[in-house]
């Protein structure tokens, strides 16, 4: 059963002249009164008695005085607190009779339920911090958040690069119509030299065909002049006869060749000889624009291949938190920072931040059933119902200030004193049992 404040009494502590307070085992007490009556003073008083010199006030007795500083304080475990004497000195007594002093307190009183604002105003990293450790997986948590960030930034700087990659492959010209090789200027060459021999071969039989033709027409010729003299001459007549029959077949066959023949243009080599430079620089930026493109699909492959491994890391860290024994549904960290129910700590209204810090406070001690919370005056009267629901679900004791003097609040300090209580017996009657 975690331990809360079963009553209060204090003299000149600070602004308090006399109070004696017994707040709510649970929910929310609220000491309320106007400015600069005495407030914040019983908190500090409660600190004190209860934290031990270092929450000691730096002006810890009421000017004008005549009486030093007595603190009694009663805790629901029966312990008895006390600060009295010249000195303050510290009585701690147990429900044996026994007597103890800090170190006893220590063991059931959280030094962050005295000193609230010290958690509320620490830095979004601490508070995290704070959390992690008391669930015990800061250490993993730290581990995968560092993992994470350095596959972003990898991931950051390959989305860069394959962005570069991309911009400058499109950027670069292209020409379809180029080959996809460099073209030699030597094989245009050697291809033109092939179809000139090739050429030259078709007219040495053009050449041949009009050589033929004459010999066919010189030999008519000179048969038309020996028909003058048939007789005389007609053995050789026959053989002109042959020589002309032989050559008609000659003619023939080659007339036939010939109309076969087909000649080869060489312009378009004779242009890519003249174009080869301006080909081949085709050639080498269609090669560097496919060279661009490869690499900025390899970077955006990359990138993917990044991104799937951060969120595989997401998952592990929410497997993680959400495996975690938690003071308050609804906690998590995120990127170093404590976060409840999604919102960051600037991003949550008051009263979800008293209560993670209150959460958070007990379970740093779980035999710490109490807080001391001030300056709850920016609440609206709902907030500070709900928020004192949540702590009465809770088994959970907060005592608080708030400037008001209205009904929510359960005593009224003014001028150091509980507003219309009695005055207070002389301190020499202030005695263990009093309460």
């Amino acid at each position: 059963m975690s331990v809360k404040i079963a009553a209060l009494e204090a003299e000149n502590v600070k602004r308090i002249k006399a109070v004696a307070l017994t707040p709510s085992p649970t929910g929310l007490t609220i000491v309320g009164g106007n400015n600069n009556q005495g407030k914040t003073s019983v908190l500090d008083a409660l600190a004190w008695a209860l934290g031990g010199e270092k929450f000691r006030p730096t002006a810890a007795v009421r000017d004008g005085a005549l009486a030093p500083p007595h603190l009694k304080v009663i805790l629901s475990n029966g312990v008895v607190v006390e600060r009295k004497g010249k000195n303050s000195s510290l009585t701690v007594t147990d429900p044996t009779g026994q007597r103890s002093g800090q170190q006893l307190l220590n063991a059931f009183v959280e030094p962050l339920a005295l000193d609230l604002p010290r958690f509320m105003q620490a830095s979004d990293k601490d508070k995290a911090d704070t959390l992690l450790n008391i669930i015990g997986v800061g250490d993993a948590l730290t581990g995968l958040d560092r993992e994470i960030k350095a596959l972003y930034d990898r991931r950051t700087v390959i989305g860069q690069i394959g962005a570069q990659k991309r911009h400058a492959a499109e950027e670069l010209t292209e020409y379809p119509d180029a080959p996809s090789e460099p073209v030699s200027a030597i094989e245009l060459i050697q291809q033109q030299q092939e179809i000139l021999l090739h050429n030259a071969d078709n007219q040495r039989q053009r050449d041949r065909l009009t050589e033929i033709t004459h010999a066919k027409h010189r030999a008519m010729d000179e048969l038309t002049r020996l028909d003058e003299q048939l007789k005389n001459l007609q053995e050789r007549r026959s053989q002109l006869m042959e020589e002309y029959n032989a050559t008609c077949v000659q003619e023939e066959a080659a007339t036939k060749t010939v109309a076969q023949l087909q000649d080869e243009s060489t312009a378009e080599l004779e242009q890519s000889i003249r174009n080869v430079e301006e080909i081949n620089r085709q050639v080498s930026a269609n090669l560097a624009k496919s060279k661009a493109q490869d690499e900025a699909e390899r970077y955006a492959q990359e990138y993917t291949a990044l991104t799937e491994q951060i969120k595989a890391k997401r998952t592990a860290r929410m497997d993680l938190l959400n495996g975690a024994d938690l003071p308050l549904t609804g906690l998590g960290v995120e990127d170093g920072s404590l976060t409840y129910n999604g919102k960051h700590w600037q991003d949550m209204s008051g009263s979800d931040q008293l209560r993670v810090a209150t959460a958070i406070v007990r379970r740093l001690n779980p035999d710490c059933g109490f807080v001391l919370l001030d300056k709850l005056e920016q609440m609206d009267l709902a907030t500070l119902a709900e928020f004192g629901s949540w702590l009465q679900a809770e088994g959970l004791q907060a005592i608080a200030t708030r400037v008001s003097t209205g009904g929510e609040c359960q005593i009224i300090i003014e001028d150091g004193r509980v507003k219309d209580a009695e005055e207070p017996p002389a301190p020499k009657a202030w005695t263990k049992g009093a309460f």
